[in-house]
């Protein structure tokens, strides 16, 4: 702290000395190496939600509230999905590769999912689903700390990792 001729005090700003603003998304090989060691660590909650934020560029507050029947076609997960968004109250559609088909069957087959449960179901009684907080815990923690062992944010860093690389800015 300084003292300026006016006899207030001046702080260091709370940002000095950190990097602020976007963070720069996941790259393919980082997104391949989470999803390999949730499979080897059998993680299966973590990595269907890492590998259906990845395929849907869902908002994390829409992705908590899929619901097994958004996904799946009878018995079997479906190629595409289409899910209304809360924000801006339009209809998205996604598709779900044959990696995210597969953690998202492992996970409805080991936790016995009905087709009106929500996918991420809250261990909470007073919530049906994971809290949004609750989902960036999980992800950041657990998946991108953890296994990358960089500060990384999720899920916008994820969402716009994946549509830079197809060639498709979404925010442009």
């Amino acid at each position: 702290m300084q003292i300026t001729h006016q006899g207030s005090v001046q702080r260091a700003p709370w940002n000095k000395g950190k990097l602020v603003g976007q963070k720069a998304p996941l790259k393919q090989r980082e997104i391949w190496a989470i999803r390999i060691r949730l499979q080897l660590a059998e993680r299966t909650r973590e990595l269907a939600l890492f590998n259906l934020a990845v395929d849907s560029k869902l908002r994390s507050c829409d992705l908590l509230r899929l619901r097994v029947k958004d996904v799946t076609h009878g018995d079997h997960i479906a190629n595409r999905a289409i899910v209304m968004q809360q924000k801006t109250r339009r209809p998205v559609q996604f598709e779900i590769t044959e990696q995210t088909r597969e953690s998202v069957a492992a996970l409805i087959r080991c936790a016995n999912r009905r087709p009106e449960d929500y996918l991420f179901p809250s261990r909470l009684r007073a919530s049906p689903h994971l809290s949004t907080r609750q989902c960036a815990r999980i992800v950041t923690a657990r998946c991108i700390r953890r296994y990358l062992c960089h500060d990384r944010s999720w899920p916008s860093s994820a969402r716009r990792g994946r549509s830079h690389e197809a060639g498709r800015d979404r925010y442009a």
